[in-house]
C-alpha cells in the first residue's frame, strides 16, 4: 500500500507500523526534510527522486513529495475496541459508505474527537486504502478501524457490551435533546439510502441534526462530524 502526502506520512511515521521505504522529492527542505529526519530515525530507506517518477508512482496525483511504501492495512478486532474505561467509551460505525472520501473524513473525526474506534463492513464500504489514509491526513494512522461481517453484528456485539447505538437520519428526534453521556456508538448511513432499514430498526434511538435550509440533508462526514463533538461535548 502506498501512503502520500506530508501530513499522513508524517503521521505514519510517529507510529511504530513498519514502513519498507520512503520516495522522496530531490532537494527536500521545509517539511519534507523534517519527514527525511523522522525516516533516518527510525532507519528507514528513503529512495530520492524527481517529479516524474513521484508522479508515476503516485496513485492519487498528490504525493506532495512524498511517498511511503507500507504492508496492507492491518484492522483491528472489534473486541479491540470495547477497551478502556466502561461509561466512557465512544465508538463509530459506518453503514454502507463507499465513497473514500467520507471515510478518510469520518476517521479523521474519530481520532479528533477521541473515539476507540471506527467499525466498517467487509462488503459494500470503502476500505482504509493508501487513498484514504491521505485524505484522512494520517489519522488513519492511529484510530483503530475493525472490519466485520456485517453492520447488524457489530450492534449486536456493541449492545451485548453494554454501549447504546443511536442512528443518525434526517428524521431522527433532536440530537440536541439527547444524552450522548456513558458507552455509545454512533452509527452513520451511506451516502445515497443512509440506514438500511434493518439497523435502523436494531438502533436504540435514531437523531437527527436540526436543518433549517432547503437543502434536506448534510453530507456523511459533515453530520458525523457535528454528532460526535456533540457528545465530546456533553462527556466533558
Amino acid at each position: 500500500m502506498k501512503i502520500e502526502g506530508r501530513n499522513a506520512v508524517c503521521e505514519l511515521l510517529k507510529t511504530d507500523k513498519t514502513v519498507d521505504k520512503l520516495l522522496l522529492q530531490k532537494g527536500a527542505e521545509g517539511s519534507l526534510g523534517r519527514i527525511f529526519a523522522m525516516a533516518r530515525e527510525r532507519n528507514i530507506r528513503v529512495q530520492f527522486a524527481d517529479e516524474r517518477m513521484l508522479a508515476r508512482e503516485s496513485e492519487t496525483g498528490r504525493h506532495q513529495g512524498v511517498i511511503a511504501f507500507v504492508s496492507d492495512y492491518t484492522y483491528a478486532d472489534l473486541a479491540d475496541l470495547f477497551e478502556g474505561e466502561k461509561g466512557s467509551r465512544f465508538v463509530i460505525v459506518c453503514d454502507g459508505i463507499e465513497d473514500v472520501h467520507n471515510l478518510g473524513s469520518i476517521l479523521r473525526v474519530a481520532e479528533c474527537a477521541g473515539a476507540c474506534g471506527v467499525v466498517i463492513p467487509k462488503n459494500k464500504s470503502a476500505q482504509v486504502t493508501g487513498a484514504v489514509v491521505r485524505i484522512s491526513e494520517g489519522a488513519a494512522n492511529h484510530v483503530k478501524v475493525a472490519r466485520v461481517p456485517g453492520v447488524n453484528y457489530a450492534i449486536d456485539k456493541l449492545k451485548e457490551e453494554g454501549f447504546w447505538v443511536y442512528g443518525l437520519e434526517a428524521d431522527g428526534e433532536n440530537i440536541y435533546a439527547c444524552d450522548l453521556t456513558g458507552d455509545l456508538a454512533l452509527v452513520v448511513g451511506g451516502e445515497d439510502g443512509g440506514l438500511s432499514a434493518l439497523t435502523r430498526k436494531k438502533c436504540d434511538k435514531v437523531l437527527s441534526l436540526p436543518l433549517r435550509g432547503e437543502v434536506n440533508s448534510l453530507n456523511a462526514s459533515v453530520a458525523l462530524g457535528i454528532a460526535a463533538y456533540e457528545a465530546l461535548r456533553q462527556r466533558g
